[in-house]
């Protein structure tokens, strides 16, 4: 079987050969689970990681896990014929978040909750399935914005981790894209016609997001200080790194 090829830009292939280089994130031997909501970012970051599978040093196995929140718009049955084209495990998972929200959420956004749930989740398909490492595809936009949230909000100076152990010690969670720029991903998936799922979350746009709101507030300020994201990134790498500390 041909498997189809995406030729990727170096704006992209070296950030994150960099990032998976700096936080040692990727074994020899490891089986990575990529969860794939269907948006630019998580279908960027599968064509990536399938050109280091290619051209690393390392051998891993690839495979894809997607969760289904059971929401209104969220249509992602079409994500099964594309991964099929490339030969690539694919696992659907379906649970009624929302519905689940309206029971048990309690002083929570709807975005945090939702977060937990589906972690678990992908965990519980990981663990079945034999996988040791999930990939998510959160990116320095994404890290910049919790960040902020966290320091206006819990005034703790966090965000997301590039590279962690789970509670329980049983996996190692990666997110690739740290290095990588929102819009770099946006450009990818355009040029590349990825099959990106309009909607991939419809509940944030009827819930308003703190998200949101902190996205504008960074990117406006980026107009003003061009070297913003630059700076943010070098305020948090020494707090990005769990497992190599």
């Amino acid at each position: 079987m041909v498997l189809p090829r995406v030729n990727l830009p170096k704006l992209l292939v070296k950030p994150v050969g960099r990032a998976i280089s700096d936080f040692k994130m990727i074994k020899d031997g490891d089986k990575i689970l990529l969860a794939v909501s269907g948006g630019k970012d998580s279908l960027s970051l599968f064509h990536i990681l399938r050109h280091f599978q290619r051209h690393a040093p390392i051998k891993f196995e690839l495979g894809i896990v997607t969760i289904d929140p059971q929401v209104d718009g969220f249509e992602p049955q079409a994500l099964d014929d594309f991964f099929k084209k490339f030969d690539t495990p694919y696992f659907f998972e379906e649970f009624p978040i929302m519905e689940q929200a309206k029971e048990s959420m309690k002083g929570d956004s709807y975005c945090s909750f939702c977060a937990r749930i589906k972690r678990g989740l992908m965990y519980k398909v990981a663990r079945r399935e034999g996988y040791n490492v999930l990939a998510l595809g959160q990116h320095l936009d994404d890290l910049a914005e919790s960040l902020m949230m966290s320091m206006c909000h819990n005034g703790k100076i966090q965000t997301m981790k590039a590279h962690y152990i789970n509670d329980v010690k049983d996996l190692r969670v990666i997110r690739p894209l740290v290095y990588v720029r929102e819009r770099q991903l946006a450009d990818f998936a355009k040029t590349t016609k990825l099959p990106v799922i309009a909607d991939s979350c419809p509940a944030c746009f009827t819930m308003p997001t703190e998200r949101e709101y902190f996205k504008n507030l960074l990117l406006n300020e980026e107009k003003r200080t061009p070297n913003l994201y630059k700076n943010l990134l070098s305020a948090m790498k020494p707090m990005l790194d769990e497992v190599n500390a």
